[in-house]
């Protein structure tokens, strides 16, 4: 059974059908650098997470211009954890996870298992997806589930699958790639940005089936 996280909230009554449909992180989008209806300014955010209950992980998913923003970002926004997109080097990691003493999460592109390895051990947790070329997630696309599952046997640190997951394929993803955990924004909407509560609770549910239910 993979733990949930669902992403991209701007809505606080989308939030809380995560929530109760059992999701174990949630996850708001501020400050990168892609034209996407998902993303709220760092109030509206901090606004958001502030309803988070206790264990249930409360997600800032960003892409800001320097590791001292990402700091100030965790002290206005005040999130659980970290989920950042980009170009990091260990050495900047290192520093926001020390400042911030958050637990920190790096998305990887999927076809870069070189820069996975360059992180294990250093993020708290990687997050396989396919991105843009901006490094930014949300491309809706799936990619190997089979290569992602070889490169979490040989990694140490927990790894995330995201990309292209939907309630109809979450099942066989987790069978195929056995993650510690999966990723949802854009599988789970009605529109960009709102979410489909009936969407997510199936794909809650279905990540911790081993067949398809729809």
């Amino acid at each position: 059974m993979a733990r949930v996280k669902v992403c991209g909230f701007t809505d606080g009554a989308d939030l809380r059908a995560a929530v109760e449909a059992g999701a174990d992180a949630v996850g708001v989008i501020s400050e990168v650098p892609v034209d996407t209806s998902r993303e709220v300014d760092p109030a509206h955010a901090a606004d958001l997470l502030a309803d988070v209950p206790p264990f249930v992980t409360a997600t800032l998913v960003t892409m800001p211009s320097s590791a001292e923003r990402v700091v100030e970002l965790v002290r206005t926004i005040g999130p659980d954890a970290l989920q950042l997109h980009g170009e990091w080097t260990p050495d900047e990691l290192r520093f926001i996870r020390a400042e911030t003493e958050r637990k920190v999460l790096v998305a990887i592109d999927a076809e870069d298992p070189a820069r996975a390895e360059e992180f294990d051990g250093v993020a708290d947790a990687l997050v396989v997806d396919s991105t843009r070329e901006s490094g930014a997630g949300g491309t809706g696309e799936t990619h190997d589930w089979a290569a992602t599952g070889e490169l979490a046997d040989r990694l140490t640190v927990p790894v995330v699958l995201a990309g292209g997951l939907t309630a109809e394929n979450v099942a066989e993803a987790v069978r195929v790639a056995d993650p510690y955990a999966v990723d949802v924004a854009s599988g789970v909407e009605r529109v960009e940005g709102r979410k489909d509560h009936n969407a997510v609770a199936r794909f809650v549910a279905n990540a911790g089936r081993e067949m398809e239910v729809v």
